[in-house]
């Protein structure tokens, strides 16, 4: 499997004024553009932009959530963006959080694992052409058949957190999609997924790799450590690194369940930090994906994390050397 380098995007500045930057990071070494879906910009429209931007580019979708968009409307932006890049997307589905499916979309975050199963198994029906009338156990279709199919297939990568969805991953799913992790965590996580495969075949493993190339350690500390609150007391990121083992940051669950939000900050260890983040000078930085790479990464995702620092430069900072 050819190694890849990707970058999240958007980048900085307006959607609309990014063209260049877009264009440099194929100039920079990178083969892939990964976005995102939380609370900026959808995860289609940037990639509808590198389609046209950056031809040469692949595009990913890191992730959609499986809740937020009915299923023949999932089916239909997928179909879309294949056409519009052909052999080039690649559909990155999860369950997201219980934070952004009801509190900010206002749905029932009921039975994730079923749910992102069950799209993905809708999905592989809908971009093959089937016309689909089928109960599964979380939504059921009567009758729908995609009319905008991809010109050639579409992986569709699950993102996962533990053994469960891990697994489905490697099972029904082209490979899998994972973040908030440890380089070493990742020799945890992966051969899950690629013990799963059934055909024997090989899977891909993108992981976004959150980053900030700056030799400023308090800066990283100080802002990191709010990342982290704001993540891994949700309650999939809690579970996935209970499930790790990450003993260290019980302190910090145990003051957040009590309602001290500065006692749960201040119980985070820096280690923690020096685990989930990559930091440091650029080329320190670059040893440690390289890090994730040799555990088991196939695709790294870099995301800058915006802690002050001039992020065009930092994208041209974690280039591939």
């Amino acid at each position: 499997m050819m190694q890849r380098y990707g970058m999240t995007i958007p980048l900085s500045g307006p959607l609309h004024s990014q063209k260049e930057q877009f264009e440099e990071l194929v100039d920079l070494g990178y083969t892939d553009v990964w976005s995102a879906e939380a609370d900026g910009h959808d995860g289609f429209t940037p990639l509808a932009l590198a389609s046209v931007w950056t031809p040469s580019l692949r595009l990913g979708t890191a992730i959609i959530p499986a809740y937020t968009r009915g299923p023949a409307c999932f089916a239909q932006s997928v179909g879309s963006l294949a056409q519009a890049a052909p052999g080039r997307f690649a559909i990155g589905i999860g369950s997201s959080s219980n934070v952004i499916v009801e509190r900010w979309n206002g749905i029932e975050f009921d039975e994730p694992y079923k749910k992102v199963r069950d799209m993905v198994r809708f999905l592989r029906k809908a971009l093959e052409g089937e016309k689909i009338k089928e109960d599964f156990d979380t939504f059921s279709i009567n009758g729908f058949q995609l009319k905008a199919l991809p010109p050639e297939p579409v992986p569709i990568l699950v993102a996962a957190l533990r053994s469960g969805m891990l697994k489905l991953a490697g099972r029904e799913g082209d490979g899998a999609i994972i973040n908030w992790l440890s380089a070493e965590d990742v020799a945890t996580v992966a051969p899950i997924v690629q013990d799963a495969s059934t055909d024997g075949s090989s899977k891909e493993v993108v992981a976004r790799i959150f980053c900030a190339p700056i030799d400023d350690p308090d800066t990283v500390y100080g802002s990191a450590k709010f990342a982290i609150a704001a993540y891994l007391n949700v309650p999939v990121y809690r579970a996935f690194h209970e499930w790790l083992g990450r003993d260290e940051l019980q302190p910090m669950w145990d003051a957040w369940d009590s309602g001290d939000r500065k006692a749960a900050l201040d119980a985070i260890p820096n280690s923690v930090v020096d685990e989930l983040i990559v930091h440091g000078p650029p080329e320190k930085c670059r040893e440690q994906i390289q890090r994730y790479i040799a555990n088991g990464v196939t695709t790294p995702a870099l995301a800058p994390l915006p802690f002050g620092y001039d992020m065009r430069q930092a994208v041209r900072d974690l280039a591939p050397a």
